[in-house]
C-alpha cells in the first residue's frame, strides 16, 4: 500500500518551502547525534554474534561511533573469533570471547545490544534469544530464510518491548534518503514512476575453502546445525541455510523497491536455475518481475542477479518515470538523475540544491567532493514549427540523450553501514525512530523469499495485503 506519511507536493509548493534546502540537507535527521554524547551514561555495551566477514564489517563501522563499548564476541569458529577479539583489544575494548551465544547472554549481564551477523537460518534463533534476554538487536539481512522465522522475530520484539533493526543499510544512507524524500516524493522530479529495474552482477568465483588444520570438527558443526565444513563456508548456496543470491544480494535492492515506492507488490513471476555451479543447490541466476500498485498506477519492476559475469554496470536500482529517471547505487559513480525533454525546467531544483549539474558543479553543497569528472551537457530534441495548422514536429533523430544531473549528498568519511548503526544506537539512546524496524523488514523478507517460490512454481504468484503484515505486531 502507498506510504501515507509522505504526501505528494506540487512543484510550486516544494520550491516555495525549499529556499533553505541546502542547509537542511547538511543537518538532516539521519546524521547521528552520537558525536554530541559524552556522559558515561550514554555508553552502550555491545556484543557480536557472528565474527565472519559481515560481522567484521559491522564491528569496524561501529568502532567509528562514539560511546560504543564492545563487551563480548561470539563465534563457533576460533579462526574468526580470535581475530575479532584481538581487533577490539587493539582499540582498547575488552570483549569476552564465547563459542556458545546462550552462555554469552547468560553471563555477560551488562550487554545493552547485540549485533547479529550469522547465517540466515540462525537469525531467528539468535535474535529471539537476545530479545528475550532483554537486549536490543541489530540483525543482518535477510531477516530470516523463512517467513515463519521472520514473523517470530517481529512478535518477540513486540512481546519484549526491545528494539529490532534489520540491516537494510540503504534506508539510512543519506543519498537514498534524499532521493526518496526530496527527489521522488516532494519534488516528484520523475513524474509518474512507471517502471523499475535493478541488478547485481558478480563474476565467476570459486567456493570458499579453508585450511584443514583450522577446520571445525564435524561433531561440533553438527551441534550447531551444519552438515560439513564446505557447507559451513558456503552456506549461502544451500537451501537449508539461506535463499541463494536473490536473498544474499537481491534483498538489499528489492527492499529499496518497496521502500522507495511506498508499496508492497501484488504479484511476482520469476525464472532461474542452477546452470553453472554444479556443486550448488541455489540458482546461480534469477530474473524476477513484480507488479506494484501505487496511488499513481501500477509500477512494473524487474530485477536480476547473476553470479557468472560482472557485466552490466555493477549494482544499482533504476526508477523510471514519465518526466525523469533516477539511477541510484551505494556507489556514487553509478548514481544519476535524468530529465525527460517533456518535463518542466529543472534549474529551480538545481538552485535549491536538490540536484546538481555534473558539468559545472552548480547546485553542489559546500564541502562535498565531486563524484567524478565533469560530463558534457547532453542534447535535447529539436522542435520545429509546424507548417500551417498542424502540430509542431519533434526530430527524434536529434534526441540522443537526456540531461544528466547528480544527487549532491554523500557519506563523507563514513562506511556504508555506519549511518544505519548510528540510527540503531540513537534509537536506544534517544528513542529515535528506527529506519528499518522488524515490521518493515518482514514485508521485504516476504517479497524476496517469494522469488524462489515463483521460480519453483513456474507461474505467477499473487499476494494479498495481509501477506506483508505480522498478526498482532
Amino acid at each position: 500500500m502507498p506510504d501515507k506519511k509522505f504526501p505528494t507536493l506540487t512543484r510550486r509548493s516544494f520550491l516555495s518551502s525549499s529556499a533553505k534546502l541546502g542547509t537542511v540537507i547538511a543537518a538532516a535527521p539521519y546524521i547521528s547525534r552520537a558525536a554530541e554524547l559524552g556522559a558515561k551514561g550514554d555508553t552502550l555495551n555491545i556484543a557480536v554474534i557472528g565474527c565472519g566477514e559481515q560481522g567484521s564489517i559491522l564491528t569496524k563501522a561501529a568502532l567509528n561511533v562514539p560511546g560504543i563499548r564492545f563487551v563480548a564476541v561470539c563465534d563457533i569458529w576460533p579462526f574468526k573469533l580470535t581475530p575479532a577479539e584481538r581487533l577490539l583489544k587493539k582499540y582498547e575494548h575488552d570483549p569476552k570471547p564465547f563459542e556458545d551465544y546462550q552462555e554469552m547472554l547468560a553471563t555477560v549481564k551488562e550487554i545493552d545490544a547485540v549485533l547479529i551477523a550469522t547465517p540466515d537460518f540462525k537469525h531467528a534463533e539468535h535474535t529471539n534469544a537476545a530479545l528475550r534476554a532483554g537486549k536490543h538487536v541489530y540483525c543482518e539481512k535477510l531477516m530470516s530464510n523463512t517467513v515463519e522465522g521472520a514473523r517470530s522475530m517481529v512478535q518477540t520484539a513486540k512481546e519484549t518491548g526491545k528494539l529490532l533493526q534489520i540491516g537494510h543499510q540503504r534506508r539510512s544512507n543519506p543519498r537514498y534518503i534524499h532521493a526518496r524524500e526530496k527527489i521522488v516524493r516532494e519534488a516528484r522530479l520523475l513524474g509518474r514512476i512507471t517502471n523499475v529495474t535493478g541488478e547485481w552482477h558478480r563474476a565467476v568465483s570459486d567456493d570458499l575453502g579453508f585450511v584443514p588444520r583450522y577446520a571445525i570438527p564435524e561433531e561440533k558443526l553438527n551441534k550447531y546445525g551444519f552438515g560439513n565444513m564446505h557447507e559451513f563456508r558456503n552456506w549461502r548456496w544451500f537451501k537449508k541455510y539461506a535463499g541463494g543470491p536473490i536473498s544474499d544480494l537481491g534483498a538489499h535492492q528489492i527492499d529499496i523497491y518497496n521502500w522507495m515506492l511506498g508499496a508492497n507488490p501484488s504479484d511476482v513471476i520469476a525464472g532461474g536455475g542452477v546452470d553453472y555451479y554444479t556443486t550448488h543447490e541455489w540458482h546461480d541466476n534469477v530474473f524476477a518481475i513484480f507488479s506494484y500498485p501505487t496511488k499513481d498506477g501500477v509500477v512494473r519492476a524487474a530485477y536480476d542477479v547473476l553470479t557468472t559475469t560482472s557485466a552490466g554496470g555493477g549494482y544499482h536500482e533504476y526508477f523510471m518515470g514519465d518526466e525523469g529517471a533516477m539511477k541510484i547505487s551505494e556507489n556514487p559513480k553509478l548514481t544519476r538523475v535524468y530529465r525527460e525533454a517533456r518535463a518542466p525546467d529543472w534549474d529551480p531544483f538545481v538552485q535549491a540544491k536538490l540536484i546538481s549539474r555534473p558539468d559545472t558543479g552548480e547546485g553542489a553543497i559546500a564541502g562535498l567532493k565531486p563524484w567524478e569528472k565533469p560530463r558534457p551537457k547532453l542534447m535535447q530534441p529539436k522542435v520545429y514549427a509546424s507548417a500551417g495548422t498542424g502540430p509542431a514536429v519533434v526530430d527524434v533523430r536529434e534526441s540522443k540523450a537526456l540531461d544528466a544531473f547528480e544527487i549532491p549528498v554523500e557519506l563523507g568519511d563514513k562506511t556504508i553501514h555506519q549511518p544505519h548503526l548510528e540510527n540503531f544506537f540513537d534509537a536506544i539512546r534517544h528513542g529515535t525512530k528506527l529506519n528499518c524496524p522488524g515490521e518493515q523488514a518482514f514485508a521485504s523478507a516476504v517479497t524476496v523469499l517469494s522469488v524462489n517460490q515463483a521460480v519453483a512454481a513456474q507461474k505467477m504468484l499473487k499476494f494479498s495485503p495481509e501477506d506483508f503484515i505480522v498478526n498482532g505486531a
